[in-house]
């Protein structure tokens, strides 16, 4: 059947929804409105995406905030003055802080898997926010009445929700976007914070079963943010083998923007668990120019000389526009990206004889 190869998550948004984006938030068109311009560019994008020949597809993200605040969309006690994420040419992205109990979802992902199947019936893979990442949302100095176990307790019980939501809907697979992992070495060098991050997450892994866990994957990059990361100079060889420990059946890896791939690809073969697939960025958002398919099927071909093919899969790095705002990368040379990634991955796998 050839290597798989699957997105990562979002694309660049049309400059029709753009528009209606800065309108709605302008209180010039009503939310049924911002509604129906989100499911227009669903289906513009998942068109697009079996043109392509795109044998798994995704939404594109396009009726998302953000890949990561979704889950608090339209909650009350929340307060702007979170978490502060820096990013490598300086610009920010702030989270919200959370001012009261108890925490739930505003909106689960499954909300928007069942949006984008009535537009095809191609295998979708829906991604959803880690916990880890939304654990950031809890104050430091505590919530009165709203002790730090019990909001623990609660985001595990709606990130489970999140994921088997997902899963009876009929989801491909289901993506943890897992991108503070590699920030919390920059944050915590001594490698206490992403212990903790792992093992909050697998909290939530360890509920699901062996058949499920092969459908759930997660994804680590140093994030991807108009043309910026956020932790590319944390050397991957400290996060991986600490990834690794997550019990998910798949691991989505940003490989294509590294200065070194062989040396990365030596970690990964070291240490990634022996019946986990392993899906490697071949395409790299951030660069404005277009991989060609043999770039790709030169990639995966390097891959295979570390990890043997049927454990291979290829994807993009990260998403093309994580949150909604960003325009650095445009749609069409994100859908160019996809397209040579998808094409060279077929090569790669002809040439490996799959």
């Amino acid at each position: 059947m050839g290597i798989p190869t699957e997105p990562i998550g979002s694309i660049p948004r049309p400059p029709a929804l753009l528009a209606a984006l800065t309108d709605h938030a302008a209180g010039r068109i009503a939310d049924t409105e911002l509604a129906t311009a989100q499911d227009q560019a669903v289906a513009d994008t998942i068109t697009r995406l079996e043109h392509i020949g795109c044998p798994v597809l995704v939404d594109g993200e396009q009726s998302k905030p953000s890949f990561a605040t979704y889950p608090i969309t339209g909650l009350a006690g929340l307060a702007p003055d979170g978490a502060v994420i820096p990013f490598a040419d300086g610009h920010t992205r702030q989270l919200p802080r959370l001012t009261t109990g108890p925490f739930r979802y505003g909106v689960h992902a499954d909300t928007y898997l069942r949006a984008a199947r009535r537009h095809t019936r191609l295998p979708l893979k829906q991604a959803v926010i880690a916990p880890s990442a939304l654990s950031l949302l809890y104050p430091g100095d505590g919530i009165d009445d709203y002790p730090r176990k019990s909001f623990i307790d609660d985001l595990i019980a709606e990130a489970e929700a999140d994921i088997r939501g997902c899963l009876d809907a009929g989801a491909h697979a289901v993506q943890l976007d897992f991108t503070e992992g590699r920030l919390s070495l920059k944050l915590d060098p001594s490698g206490g914070l992403l212990q903790d991050f792992v093992a909050l997450n697998n909290q939530v892994l360890e509920r699901f079963g062996a058949e499920e866990r092969a459908r759930i994957g997660v994804h680590t990059c140093p994030g991807g943010d108009q043309d910026s990361t956020h932790s590319l100079d944390v050397d991957y060889a400290d996060l991986l083998p600490k990834l690794f420990a997550l019990k998910a059946g798949n691991f989505y890896i940003q490989l294509a923007s590294e200065p070194d791939p062989s040396r990365v690809l030596d970690v990964i073969a070291t240490h990634a668990p022996p019946e986990a697939r392993i899906f490697l960025g071949v395409t790299d958002p951030i660069d404005p120019r277009v991989e060609t398919p043999e770039q790709v099927r030169d990639r995966v071909l390097e891959a295979a000389r570390h990890l043997s093919a049927d454990r291979l899969g290829t994807c993009d790095d990260c998403g093309f526009a994580p949150f909604a705002d960003d325009t650095s990368t445009s749609r069409e040379i994100a859908f160019a990206k996809i397209a040579a990634r998808v094409e060279g991955t077929a090569l790669a796998s002809e040439a490996l004889g799959l």
